[in-house]
């Protein structure tokens, strides 16, 4: 296992810096989920970790040894890509087993630990097969095998998952969450997904544009976001967000309703209501806040979304639990839960309570 840090990363292609200043402790044993848009610098932090791209600045170490220039293959890591990469004329033991056929580990050792990893994986009844023969959840468990046999310090991910379907990935989430239970390794897990992100991580470390938003617990994330983008990146459906300026002790939005808030946030710099979607609720008129009209509602079976329109506000989504009746061009009335309620500066900055 392995203990990681990261002080001061920076990555450069020539003069254009695409990551800068991060800085991030993995702790041993820990799950750590790297999350963000396309582009955030997510995939090219893991590639530098494992070695696959040089760093340009700053000191990365393991277990307290700087390992800069330590090649990848002295590192103690063993990397899951999106691309399965499995040998299509290898059966799934010789594919599992066969870094350490090329390192000349011996045929009892390499059986031993190819037999252990597939009966971790459910793989025992399939190690005679080739890939061809195999499904995508399949291939997919070779390939973490592959990675179990080399007992590494460590397991990057690099979203291992995003080629499979919705059901599949479901249960290789399951059988990820798992292998950590099981093997008490540390994980370094990069997703676009933040279902993932929220069901897998200890720890989520939010990227935008090269640089670190916020690290923290899912449930930190959620309930106390650091800015207007991990705001909205974490949960979904997204949160809504409503232009707003100071009234008393309250914020008024742009068709002059007042909402009384009772936190202790500096609503002077307020600029920006946030509330998320499972925080608004179909009500009566008299115990509304806003009024409009549904524009479209999606029912789900165990939740209903309703997009509706209000007027001086502007789009607004309300997601109701279970099955509402509710139909597209019928008014709806809405209340917020200002107790759960966000206010962001021009920033963008979330303003604690």
């Amino acid at each position: 296992m392995a203990r990681i840090e990261l002080q001061t990363i920076s990555k450069a292609y020539g003069s254009v810096e695409v990551m800068r200043d991060i800085n991030l402790t993995i702790e041993d044993g820990e799950f750590i989920v790297l999350v963000g848009p396309s582009g955030c610098g997510k995939s090219t932090l893991l590639r530098m970790i494992a070695g696959l791209e040089p760093i340009t600045g700053g000191e990365f170490r393991i277990d307290g040894k700087r390992m800069n220039e330590v090649p990848p293959r002295d590192r103690d890591m063993a990397m899951v890509f999106q691309s399965y990469a499995l040998y299509p004329h290898m059966d799934v033991a010789r594919n599992m087993g066969f870094s350490l056929e090329i390192r000349k580990s011996a045929t009892e050792e390499r059986v031993s630990k190819v037999e252990a990893a597939a009966k971790t994986l459910g793989l025992t009844d399939l190690t005679k097969r080739l890939p061809k023969a195999l499904s995508g959840g399949q291939r997919q468990r070779v390939a973490m095998g592959r990675a179990i046999v080399r007992d590494p310090s460590a397991f990057l991910f690099d979203e291992p998952l995003s080629n499979l379907d919705a059901a599949l990935r479901v249960e290789m989430r399951l059988e990820i969450a798992r292998l950590h239970q099981r093997l008490a390794a540390t994980m370094i897990y990069v997703t676009h997904d933040q279902v993932e992100a929220l069901t897998l991580a200890d720890r989520i470390v939010v990227l935008n544009a090269g640089d670190i938003q916020q690290v923290g617990t899912p449930l930190e994330l959620y309930e106390r976001p650091a800015n207007k983008f991990v705001a909205q990146f974490i949960g979904s459906p997204t949160m809504n967000i409503l232009s707003v300026e100071q009234s008393g002790r309250g914020v008024q939005l742009k068709d002059g309703t007042v909402l009384q808030l009772t936190n202790g946030s500096d609503k002077s710099s307020a600029r920006e209501l946030g509330v998320r979607p499972e925080h608004l609720n179909v009500v009566t008129p008299e115990k509304a806040h806003l009024s409009g009209v549904a524009e479209l509602v999606e029912h789900l079976g165990s939740d209903t979304n309703i997009h509706a329109k209000v007027p001086g506000v502007g789009q607004v989504l309300v997601r109701q639990h279970g099955h509402f009746p509710l139909k597209a061009g019928e008014p709806v009335d809405i209340a917020l839960d200002l107790e759960k309620a966000h206010l962001f500066d021009a920033d963008g900055r979330r303003l604690a309570a």
